[in-house]
């Protein structure tokens, strides 16, 4: 088989061109924006429980020695633990930890739940534009070319349309979008198992009016993104 006969980039830019295009048009800049961004954090690092854990151990180490009226938290290199202790110092509550931490959970879901919408939605869109690209290379016939046999362009670029929309739907967009799933999920739990430690050690340093319930890991309730459909 010769790969190059696989490659055509005027049938590229009309599938991933119209299916980048009809995606921005369906979601819209900002959750559009917002899948990127996903698609690119899965590149990076994901967060370390442990890590965090460790660099917390300093911070619950003075709490539980001087007291949650006392304590002076340094800066933390993850925002969303350092702004829950500073709201834990400043409300003197565990209510201000668990308010804080449940205010960028909800954050996170709503990106993550954007980003994986609109992955499904360019994978739903790309066998469209495969199809699409088929019905431009089809209208690029003409009674003399036929006579001539002058049709193998077109028959090749109408084949690799449709091909191009599948393998965009299947390969690249619909796995995509799993992933900003997975990696959400993974990132909630990891996140809530260690609120949970945290709030545990802090608990006995806070006023007893103002201890809340310990919270317990949980598992993010984010609607699945639909399979990517078949063209027809």
């Amino acid at each position: 088989m010769d790969a190059t006969h696989l490659v055509d980039g005027q049938s590229a830019v009309i599938v991933v061109g119209g299916t980048l295009l009809g995606t921005v048009l369906r979601c819209g800049w900002r959750d559009s924006w917002t899948a990127l961004r996903a698609v690119a954090a899965l590149l990076r690092p994901a967060f370390n429980a442990d890590a965090m854990r460790a660099e917390l151990a300093h911070e619950v180490a003075l709490i539980r020695r001087d007291g949650v009226i006392r304590a002076n938290p340094r800066r933390l290199a993850d925002r969303e633990f350092d702004s829950a202790t500073t709201a834990l110092v400043r409300t003197r509550s565990l209510d201000g930890l668990v308010e804080q931490h449940e205010a960028w959970r909800r954050a996170r879901l709503r990106r993550a739940t954007a980003a994986a919408r609109t992955l499904a939605q360019a994978a739903d869109l790309s066998p469209v534009f495969g199809l699409a690209g088929t019905l431009v290379a089809l209208s690029q016939l003409k009674v003399e070319s036929l006579a001539h046999g002058n049709f193998i362009g077109a028959i090749a670029m109408s084949v690799l349309t449709t091909l191009y929309g599948l393998l965009l739907a299947h390969i690249v967009m619909g796995p995509l979008g799993r992933a900003v799933e997975r990696a959400s999920q993974g990132e909630e739990e990891a996140r809530a198992e260690v609120m949970a430690w945290l709030t545990r050690q802090v608990g006995p340093a806070c006023p007893d009016r103002h201890r809340a319930t310990p919270l317990a890991p949980h598992e993010p309730a984010m609607a699945p993104s639909p399979e990517p459909r078949e063209a027809v």
